[in-house]
């Protein structure tokens, strides 16, 4: 931001829900970016005269689930209505969302940003159909056309609208990822934005420092990735304060975003509630909610992943960075605390670590994900156990982690049948030094005259033949000695 403006961003993320049917028909939910196009429609879906919709339970029980997640005031009663606009994307001719009486309001959530903490409101969470998706083409030949599959229209959507309080786009990377870990954590939502289960529309203001009053907004929709929301509010953000400082004013409109030319563009002068023409959806009846439901829903939910993060920080003393890649799927900090609750002496700096580096690097090359690995938390600590009291070394326990990670043997096995403990007998290693020495005239020699360099190249020497089982600190000390003489 230009010295002597405040930013002020609201987000509008959709997440589509995790059911086996869509939200108001039997159809399955199908892997849109899979399966045949036009494959799992029917009537209803379709937006066929006549066909009537029923509600899921199993996605308004999910979205209670993210209600009370974010602390939101649960209404008793919430009500559908039609959203009345004509796209192709939109077989009836109108949407089935929530307006005026949404399923919850009022929520919090905390996310960790550059700048430390912060905390976002939450407007309101509400439940609605999503659309169907468009591919345009054009072949060059002046004929433009467009694609419509409904495989995705009417597949359950969440929606949840935050208050103006984002200020940066740091700030907004922090929220928007805080709010897919607890979709995630949940298991309402994948989180797979390459899919499009998660899309974001952000709501764009600039005013002088100093001002009270919101500058005009505009919105800017359909970002499908993290990388797009951040590079559109950062392109948003300049263009207004650069309209601002030239004294021109800031039409409010709804823009969308041009990933390739890096820039966004007019789409339509911003819609209002009323261009929308709302009203209560006739086919359905209202959604009542009963004590006992927020009850029960509330008593099974996780640790919200905010709250986890801190205890992280607090507790274990990571650094936001490692904890940031711990809590970045719920089965991997799940891993990680079990891991500790399996050591002697827990060290989380350690497990941290070693999870992070070495496991994430396997995971990496293999493609699996954390669900998928067959190490158990106990023999990830059993290894670093035996690292701990010096029974082999960094090398050899990395050797061992690999051979565990095709196996999923036991460390100590894995240690016997490969030959792979650590060598630690003075007398064994004061004759590999000696040998090594004795092998490399010409490098003694260069080290007496000054290189000293050369004492990390003895020690590799050792390692080698040891094939790395050596420990370490017995082998620089006995070099110490040697070369001194």
């Amino acid at each position: 931001m230009i010295p002597g403006y405040i930013a002020d961003i609201g987000l509008e993320v959709h997440a589509e829900l995790q059911t086996q049917s869509k939200m108001f028909c039997s159809c399955p939910v199908v892997d849109t970016t899979r399966a045949l196009p036009n494959t799992a429609v029917c009537p209803v879906c379709a937006g066929m005269p006549g066909a009537l919709p029923v509600a899921n339970a199993r996605a308004i029980e999910y979205a209670l689930q993210v209600a009370l997640a974010l602390d939101c005031q649960v209404a008793e009663t919430s009500q559908f209505a039609r959203k009345n606009y004509f796209y192709p994307d939109l077989p009836k001719g109108y949407q089935i969302s929530q307006f005026e009486f949404p399923l919850a309001v009022k929520g919090t959530l905390s996310a960790w940003s550059e700048e430390g903490w912060i905390n976002i409101r939450i407007r309101r969470v509400h439940l609605e159909e999503d659309t169907a998706k468009l591919t345009h083409m054009d072949q060059g030949d002046g004929k433009p056309f467009t694609l419509v599959d409904l495989n995705r229209a009417g597949i359950p959507l969440l929606e949840v609208v935050s208050e103006p309080d984002l200020h940066s786009v740091d700030q907004v990377r922090a929220y928007t990822r805080s709010l897919r870990r607890v979709l995630q954590y949940l298991a309402v939502n994948s989180g797979d934005l390459e899919k499009g289960v998660i899309r974001f529309e952000a709501n764009v203001s600039v005013r002088p420092a100093g001002s009270d009053h919101l500058g005009t907004r505009v919105e800017i929709k359909n970002l499908n990735s993290f990388r797009a929301v951040t590079d559109a509010i950062t392109h948003e953000l300049k263009r207004q304060t650069a309209l601002l400082e030239a004294g021109s004013s800031i039409d409010q409109e709804t823009l969308g975003w041009d990933e390739t030319r890096g820039m966004t563009f007019s789409q339509r002068t911003k819609e209002e509630a009323h261009d929308y023409r709302y009203f209560p959806e006739p086919d359905l009846p209202p959604v009542h909610i009963s004590p006992k439901q927020i009850t029960s829903a509330r008593n099974s939910l996780p640790e919200r992943p905010d709250r986890r993060f801190r205890r992280f920080m607090v507790d274990y003393g990571l650094e936001a960075y490692h904890t940031e890649l711990l809590l970045s799927e719920k089965p991997i900090a799940d891993f990680y605390e079990n891991t500790l609750t399996y050591m002697s002496q827990p060290d989380p700096s350690l497990v941290a670590n070693w999870i992070t580096g070495e496991l994430f690097g396997l995971m990496n090359i293999s493609g699996q994900t954390m669900k998928e690995i067959i190490i158990e938390p106990r023999d990830l600590a059993s290894l670093l156990e035996m690292l701990q009291k010096g029974e082999v070394n960094i090398t050899t326990a990395k050797s061992v982690l690999s051979l565990m990670f095709d196996t999923g043997e036991k460390p100590g096995l894995t240690i016997q049948k490969e030959g792979l403990g650590q060598i630690s007998d003075r007398q064994i290693l004061e004759n590999i030094v000696e040998g090594v020495l004795s092998a490399h005239p010409d490098e003694v020699a260069a080290y007496q005259e000054g290189k000293t360099g050369l004492r990390e190249w003895f020690f590799g020497q050792v390692m080698q033949q040891t094939r790395g089982q050596a420990n370490p600190s017995v082998v620089k000390s006995l070099l110490e000695e040697k070369l001194q003489q």
